[in-house]
């Protein structure tokens, strides 16, 4: 067993631990995503630390993995595939600040599987008005979360 491991396992538990803590007092609303997170995180967190601790030490070939990711992919296409990912990222963040996060998920979704993923349209448009119905339902209709309108927004007065 790795000393680090277990330290940084134990200490995962501890943040963890405390975010229940912290959350217990606070209002439904504002207690539900730390709840959400940190309650979930600590019982894998603490599975992994009984398993660190009672399991045996892994040697040799009991160590490697069944996935093959011996596939060699030449630097440049794994470079072009990083910086795609974090322009999707930053794009997010950027439609998040100009239009708002509830207009952002639909359109994120629908750019983002039409251009990145190539699917069809009409699995593009499901997916998307699925997507949007979920979160417009969770949010906004059972916990009524009100989020911050965007810049474009708030520019137009909307």
């Amino acid at each position: 067993m790795r000393k680090g491991s277990l330290v940084f396992c134990t200490f995962l538990i501890a943040i963890a631990a405390y975010a229940i803590f912290a959350a217990t007092g606070w209002s439904f609303k504002t207690k539900l995503f730390p709840l959400a997170v940190s309650i979930p995180l600590i019982t894998l967190l603490v599975i992994q630390l009984l398993l660190m601790i009672g399991g045996k030490e892994q040697t040799g070939e009991s160590a490697t993995m069944d996935i093959d990711f011996s596939i060699e992919v030449p630097s440049e296409v794994a470079r072009r595939r990083v910086f795609g990912i974090f322009g999707w990222i930053v794009g997010f963040i950027a439609l998040v600040y100009l239009l708002g996060f509830p207009l952002t998920v639909p359109l994120f979704i629908f750019l983002y599987l039409k251009f990145q993923s190539n699917i069809g349209w009409l699995s593009t448009i499901a997916i998307t008005v699925v997507t949007w119905g979920c979160f417009y339902l969770l949010f906004q209709s059972l916990v009524h979360i009100q989020f911050e309108a965007g810049v474009i927004q708030t520019w137009l007065g909307m």
